[in-house]
């Protein structure tokens, strides 16, 4: 085989912008190799600023094709560490072994790195891949080489280069991920929010408002607030809740998820968004203090902040020296001497405050990990504790309480700074779970009773809408529903601009590759997803040589949605007129919903993109929490029941009024499972984990197992390593720690369904269930349970 020499491979890692590349020759040899200053948290030879390796990049790759494993994402990547220095990406050639591998190899079952290295044997230095080792961007680098020349052995004349599909990435799962964005698309909506915002601002009384966002799956309603993120976070910050799945931790999913969002960097900055609301409330509080005590040697502090608010970050004293602590010990005070005068109001919220000036006050990332954890409720080890300076939370600490105080926290701060803007999105599965919903809509009253400057978001399908309204009772209803903003599909020329737009991003000519005919049908469809998503099939139609899939004639077009509209305006009449009096049911016939063509091989695609994707975030920064992580397993479980499993006894186990791990009990048709999560440390551990032991000689007949991630603190407690071995030692225990893959196989199972019930997947939840039971994770020990 004849390699060609003007081809680099290539690999990224990162989230937001680049970490790490490396570069391989048409030889194998690695030509580049480097990991940006701004990541690396240790001293590395090659380590360099992030400009630096992206100017290095476009020397290198000149006249080159630029091969990768899943180029979508590698060029996503590289697109907005580009656009976050102000560099333009330059125009390459792009070959991608993810799609070369499906034209080359149709009949198999897999297209990751791992999957295909490990089919056909592909060595690296002697060794097979080792999935270990893997995700540095070198080692990647290796194997995408090997499998590149792979690919060229077993190409025929028929199989051509192909181009990267530009209508494959039709969703936003996030606000802060990066798409292109039409600006003209839902500009008055837009302009309507942010015009919320500024009467936020302006009312004296800062009270939070409602507004309502509705529109069809696919309307754009996550890429609206993308827009908000994108033009807003120097100003706001924005925080994003997916869907609770858990009704005994409503607020507590909502403050853990809030934190999330506000260790998202602000775009174009090294500052995360609780940095930026820190940095701005805690400056104009030590302002104010700096400029009443009047002392001449504060004077160069009281500039730094007056200048720039996040100078307070490196202006208030050398790491480690007695000037750093004395400065942010006075302002520890003087900030708790504040939030006093202002509220009168001490115990967690004082705690709280205290908790982010320690959070600003340290550089180190190990320390701020810690203090995020303490502000998540976690319990920490003792010598944990010392190292940030923080007392323990007590070990009966309701969450529920905690996080809306944490919450009203937050609030307040912000009327220093710039409103909240506090998105709740993928809602939709809510409706399976009346419990759960009522237990959301309690929730939701109580964040807009006590949490105030917030602009407070509902994204929400509009028979969604309908069904919450016959949940919720009035006061919560008033509430949300201040204003309410309507996505009505935008005609077909602004779609067809969408089309062209996505498509120059990738220097595609879309004149040239489709027909008018083909124009006329995209163009047809009932919303921007919808009509993306038949443009990627014509895409791959006319540029790969795939088969288009055949149109069902209930599948659903513009027309059919404007009689789905029409219905659900019905519906909403109906409810009117039974509000004030005038007795009519409100209309029940379904609207018509589109069929579910989805092929095997799709659902297979989008598994594998969107395992990619998990394995890609596992290292981000997350809060994991037991109650999380059960109510996630209570869904694949009654997901499973009303498919598969209808003779499933889903329910839970308790010890009196002893505290035991968040648990979930399985009744097969062979045998009880009792599965637990514990992630406390110290104390709380050993006490949760003997109460559980308790359980397990209470009831042999039951099996036991108790989960904890990884990534959690190692026990190290004597004590708790004993209840540990207890466990373990039991005939009917077993303690399981998730590693990476089962982690990502978890949350893989669990979006999978929520994709379905929030209709960002279009096929049958129970096939699609029967396909990763039978086949994709058949495996994986949730499933195998089912089986037992």
């Amino acid at each position: 085989m004849t390699i060609p020499d003007n081809f680099l491979v290539i690999d990224t890692e990162g989230k937001n912008t680049l970490n790490e590349i490396a570069v391989l020759d048409a030889q194998g040899q690695l030509v580049y190799e480097a990991f940006t200053q701004e990541y690396q948290t240790t001293t590395h030879f090659n380590a360099k600023p992030l400009a630096t390796i992206l100017h290095d990049f476009i020397k290198l790759s000149a006249d080159k094709t630029l091969v990768f494993h899943y180029a979508e994402h590698d060029i996503k990547l590289l697109k907005k560490s580009f656009k976050s220095v102000k560099l333009a990406f330059p125009t390459r050639q792009i070959a991608c072994t993810y799609l070369l591998a499906k034209q080359c190899f149709p009949t198999i079952c897999s297209f990751s790195l791992e999957y295909l290295s490990k089919r056909f044997g592909l060595k690296v230095g002697k060794h097979y891949f080792n999935n270990n080792a893997a995700h540095s961007a070198r080692y990647d680098a290796a194997f995408t080489y090997q499998l590149y020349c792979k690919i060229l052995d077993n190409q025929d004349d028929s199989i051509k280069m192909p181009l990267i599909n530009p209508f494959s990435d039709s969703r936003v799962d996030n606000p802060f991920q990066q798409h292109i964005d039409l600006k003209s698309v839902y500009q008055y909506e837009f302009a309507t929010l942010k015009s919320i915002l500024s009467e936020i601002k302006q009312d004296p009384n800062h009270q939070s408002k409602g507004a309502i966002i509705i529109g069809e799956a696919g309307s754009g309603k996550t890429h609206l607030m993308m827009r908000l993120a994108q033009e807003l976070l120097k100003n706001n910050r924005l925080l994003f809740i997916r869907q609770p799945n858990n009704s005994n931790a409503v607020l507590h999913h909502v403050y853990s998820r809030i934190l999330e969002s506000f260790i998202e960097k602000v775009p174009n900055t090294d500052f995360s968004q609780l940095e930026y609301l820190l940095a701005h409330s805690f400056s104009k509080i030590a302002i104010d203090f700096y400029q009443k005590k009047a002392s001449k040697s504060d004077e160069s502090i009281l500039n730094a902040l007056s200048a720039d608010h996040l100078n307070i970050y490196a202006k208030l004293g050398g790491e480690g020296t007695d000037i750093k602590r004395k400065n942010w010990s006075h302002l520890e005070k003087n900030t708790i001497s504040w939030w006093e005068s202002q509220y009168s109001f001490a115990g967690i919220a004082t705690a709280i405050i205290k908790g982010l000036i320690k959070y600003c006050s340290y550089k180190d990332t190990n320390r701020r990990e810690l203090v995020k954890r303490w502000l998540a409720g976690a319990t920490l080890e003792e010598e944990e504790l010392k190292l940030i300076g923080l007392p323990n939370w007590d070990n009966e600490l309701n969450l529920e309480d905690f996080s809306l105080q944490a919450m009203i926290v937050f609030g307040r701060l912000s009327i220093i700074d710039e409103p909240l803007i506090i998105v709740f999105d993928q809602l939709e599965g809510l409706r399976e779970n009346e419990t759960l919903l009522a237990q959301f809509g309690n929730g939701l009253k109580e964040i807009f009773t006590a949490v105030p400057n917030s602009l407070i978001i509902l994204n929400l399908f509009p028979d969604r809408w309908a069904t919450f309204q016959n949940i919720f009772d009035s006061s919560i209803i008033d509430r949300v529903s201040q204003y309410r903003i309507t996505l009505n599909r935008p005609n077909a020329e602004t779609l067809q601009e969408i089309l062209f737009l996505k498509a120059r991003a990738q220097d595609i000519d879309l004149k040239k590759l489709l027909h008018d005919s083909d124009f006329t049908e995209i163009l047809s469809f009932y919303s921007i997803r919808t009509v993306l998503n038949r443009a990627a099939e014509y895409f791959r139609y006319r540029a790969e040589g795939i088969a288009l899939p055949p149109l069902d004639n209930e599948k659903l077009t513009f027309e059919a949605s404007i009689r789905q509209v029409i219905t659900q305006l019905k519906a909403e009449i109906s409810l009117l007129k039974q509000k004030v009096g005038i007795v009519e049911l409100p209309v029940s016939t379904p609207p018509p919903t589109a069929s579910t063509t989805m092929s095997e091989a799709d659902l297979l695609s989008y598994l594998t993109a969107t395992k990619q994707q998990l394995v890609a975030d596992y290292e981000k920064k997350q809060i994991i929490s037991e109650s999380d992580d059960m109510g996630k397993l209570r869904t694949i479980f009654d997901a499973f029941h009303a498919t598969k499993y209808n003779t499933l006894g889903i329910d839970c186990l308790y010890y009196g009024k002893k505290v035991i791990p968040e648990n979930i009990t399985i009744t097969t048709e062979k045998n009880v499972f009792v599965v637990g999560f514990l992630y406390a440390v110290g104390t709380s551990f050993t006490a949760r984990l003997k109460n559980f032991n308790d359980l397990v000689l209470q009831h042999k007949e039951y099996r036991f197992r108790i989960c904890r991630d990884s990534r959690e603190p190692t026990i190290k407690g004597k004590v708790g390593l004993d209840e540990i071995e207890k466990f373990t030692n039991a005939a009917n225990g077993n303690y399981y720690l998730m590693e990476q893959a089962d982690r990502i196989n978890y949350e893989l199972l669990y979006k999978l369904i929520t994709d379905i019930q929030n209709k960002d997947l279009d096929i049958d939840l129970s096939n699609a269930l029967n396909f990763v039971e039978t086949q994709y994770l058949r495996d994986f020990w949730v499933l195998a349970l089912l089986r037992h």
